[in-house]
């Protein structure tokens, strides 16, 4: 029996709908670590640097937890870059604190980046669509969506908003954790991959992540001789093949709350967001798609 929502669970419509959706709700989301309101809260907070508000932000909903299971959970940084913020981040400010701070800094940055348009219609019928596709979005083995499914939902509408798009994009990222696992491509290993597609240089992306160029040099040493990168560093035909196979397993990770949301629904959702994000992106401060993060402040 079809799907009544007009999406089967593998039509490749649903998993480009699934992607666009990611595209649109990611500057919403990123003004969690981005935006100077959440830099100067997580500061005020006792974080300290860039790095420990990322970290400690974005872990926070998983309560104090060891470094081990943040380095896990978000999966392509190096264990040791996660240390130097992790768990020194719970002693300077504990969870419930870091999420107070994150709440109130989202809430002043979209305020200054949505001005007049945060209090509009739109904006509460987007909230309540995004919402509903949480509901629909199954958190089983998806660490960080479920501990910010977990969370209170805030208000008003464009907290909620915020809430969700949170919510989805962790959803996203767990699973393309999952597709990676199942790959057997580790977190330096995706790195390399993602430079070796020419979409970023490898010193836009390394550094942030905080690879060593010894383990950066042993994971491409492990694509090749999967035959997956050639001698120049570049992907294979069987590596671009590989690399294709993992975006389309994220995109169908990610696409059964958008296909039990419905079509219709979803495709309106997109309509309210695409305003919203084009507002937050022309700021020019928040860098999505972001592959690369920032230094170290």
């Amino acid at each position: 029996m079809g799907d009544p929502s007009g999406l089967e669970p593998d039509d490749p419509a649903a998993r480009r709908m699934a992607r666009r959706l990611w595209r649109l709700l990611e500057p919403y989301h990123a003004v969690t670590y981005f935006a100077p309101e959440s830099r100067q809260a997580y500061a005020a907070a006792g974080l300290r640097g860039f790095w420990m508000g990322y970290f400690g932000g974005r872990a926070a909903p998983m309560g104090p937890v060891a470094p081990a299971v943040v380095t896990a959970t978000f999966f392509n940084f190096a264990p040791a870059m996660v240390a130097r913020s992790v768990p020194d981040a719970w002693a300077f400010a504990p969870p419930p604190a870091i999420l107070e701070a994150r709440l109130a800094a989202v809430d002043e940055a979209l305020a200054r980046l949505l001005g007049p348009a945060i209090s509009e219609p739109a904006v509460r019928e987007a909230a309540a669509l995004a919402a509903a596709a949480v509901g629909e979005a199954e958190t089983g083995g998806r660490a960080l969506a479920a501990a910010n499914a977990g969370l209170a939902v805030p208000e008003p509408a464009h907290l909620q908003l915020w809430w969700a798009a949170t919510c989805l994009r962790e959803h996203r990222g767990d699973g393309h954790i999952a597709a990676l696992v199942q790959a057997g491509i580790d977190g330096c290993e995706a790195h390399v991959t993602l430079v070796s597609t020419g979409a970023v240089p490898r010193e836009a992306l390394q550094p942030y992540r905080g690879w060593t160029d010894d383990e950066w040099s042993a994971a491409a040493e492990r694509l090749r001789s999967r035959g997956w990168l050639d001698g120049a560093g570049s992907l294979t035909a069987p590596g671009r093949r590989a690399r294709a196979r993992l975006e389309d397993e994220t995109d169908r990770l990610a696409a059964a709350p958008w296909r039990r949301l419905g079509r219709p629904r979803a495709e309106r959702l997109i309509e309210l967001l695409e305003p919203l994000a084009a507002a937050i992106r022309a700021a020019g401060e928040i860098p999505v798609p972001n592959p690369m993060g920032l230094p170290a402040s």
